[in-house]
């Protein structure tokens, strides 16, 4: 967000990369004031200042601040509210901080808060987003006092000086993703390419609106059509390569999709629409295997990345450690376990994005699974029966030497797979 003032006070807080154009809500006159007031430099020289945000009801559990007043031009016009929500009913939870010589700021939490805007249009819907950013403020004739110069700068120089007024602006509502912000599954090895079918996380701004009060939502089995998973969730829709996706969570910050089948390799444009618009293409190189088998940060033990693996049709992880609410044990030459993976290619019988596995099929690609450098007998490499793009592979543990870190390696299509695993193996 990019808060401002009118000729001189120009305030700025948070800001997004370039979006693609769309009608930005104009802010007219708000009916409360935005105040800010000096607490003094700091050891930086920089300008510090306490930020009151419009008025503030506390109702027994959190405090609500809102700035509100009409707009024009999104959706036809109508009225907007921003409003900060935290516990408890103390101090507004953000400061501001001014490099000297400027009358910018940036905005510093000092305790836990929530942002939510609310467009509510005058002919249509109404539209709540979440993103802190993407809206600038600007003064409408501002007052101050304790300082001679009425600016933004001196008054964060100036213990309990203030500078106080209504605000115009505006908002732009456009969707925004991040630069690197589309990846493979960060579970599953977070790479910056891509494959057909494969499960990508988008991460931006105003990427979802009209959440509940989890501001999230997952896809859950009223959404599908059948064994067919949807291309939209709560308003929020992508498409990969001009095809669309099939999302399986959105929130303000972060959209998960199971990318199209039949994308071509190369470079490819990924773009996220809402009721707020649609985002710049985001441009993302697709090959067609990007394999990674789940190995999630949580399965990081003494350094080093231990791939998740059940032992056959049970719920015991293969690992050399007691965790917590999971059930472990070491693996044995001889014991068959099970591994997951995403972006392992097309199967056989064909089995496109978005579809609920309901049969075993057969990895097209040759997979070779090795311990330590000893080749293992891979019984199944498939789909997943009964779930939406989640490769598994049923694996027979080899006779190799003891550790908790035996190397575990595969390649597809005799490519060696790009993640650094381990698995824990006893005699």
């Amino acid at each position: 967000m990019r808060l401002g003032a009118i000729p001189v006070f120009l305030l700025f807080m948070a800001s997004a990369p370039p979006q693609a154009s769309a009608t930005v809500a104009t802010l007219g006159l708000s009916t409360q004031n935005f105040s800010l007031t000096g607490i003094g430099a700091n050891a930086s020289g920089q300008g510090q200042s306490k930020m009151t945000w419009g008025a503030c009801v506390f109702d027994g559990t959190n405090t609500n601040c809102t700035l509100s007043g009409a707009f024009t031009g999104f959706g036809g016009g109508g009225n907007y509210s921003f409003v900060i929500t935290y516990p408890g009913n103390g101090a507004f939870p953000l400061n501001a901080i001014t490099n000297p010589g400027s009358d910018q700021f940036t905005a510093q939490a000092t305790s836990n808060f929530s942002l939510t805007i609310t467009l509510v249009e005058n002919n249509g819907p109404t539209v709540l987003f979440y993103s802190f950013a993407n809206f600038n403020f600007l003064f409408s004739a501002p007052t101050c006092t304790g300082v001679a110069t009425c600016s933004v700068g001196q008054v964060g120089l100036t213990p309990n000086a203030t500078i106080t007024g209504p605000i115009t602006g505006n908002f732009d509502p456009t969707p925004v993703i991040s630069p690197s912000g589309v990846i493979t599954a960060g579970n599953y090895g977070a790479f910056q390419a891509i494959a057909p079918a494969t499960w990508i996380e988008i991460y931006g701004v105003n990427l979802a609106t009209n959440l509940d009060s989890t501001r999230q939502q997952t896809w859950s089995g009223a959404d599908f059509n059948g064994n067919q998973a949807p291309s939209k969730l709560g308003g929020t829709s992508v498409t990969v390569g001009g095809k669309p996706a099939f999302v399986d969570f959105i929130g303000p910050a972060q959209v998960n999709v199971q990318v199209p089948s039949g994308i071509a390799a190369g470079a490819q444009p990924v773009v996220v629409t809402t009721a707020g618009g649609s985002s710049l293409p985001y441009i993302v190189t697709v090959r067609t295997l990007e394999p990674g088998l789940l190995a999630p940060p949580a399965f990081i033990l003494k350094g080093a990345q231990n791939v998740v693996a059940l032992f056959a049709n049970t719920l015991t992880y293969v690992l050399p450690v007691n965790v917590p609410g999971a059930v472990t044990a070491r693996a044995r030459a001889g014991d068959t376990i099970t591994l997951y993976g995403i972006g392992f290619g097309t199967v056989t019988p064909d089995i496109p994005a978005g579809q609920i596995v309901t049969q075993t099929n057969a990895l097209q690609s040759a997979l070779q699974v090795s311990f330590a450098g000893i080749s293992a007998n891979v019984t199944y490499a498939g789909f997943a029966p009964g779930y939406v793009g989640l490769y598994q592979f049923n694996v027979l543990v080899p006779n190799v030497a003891a550790s908790d870190s035996v190397p575990l390696t595969f390649t597809l299509g005799g490519a060696p797979g790009p993640q650094n695993l381990v698995i824990a193996i006893q005699n």
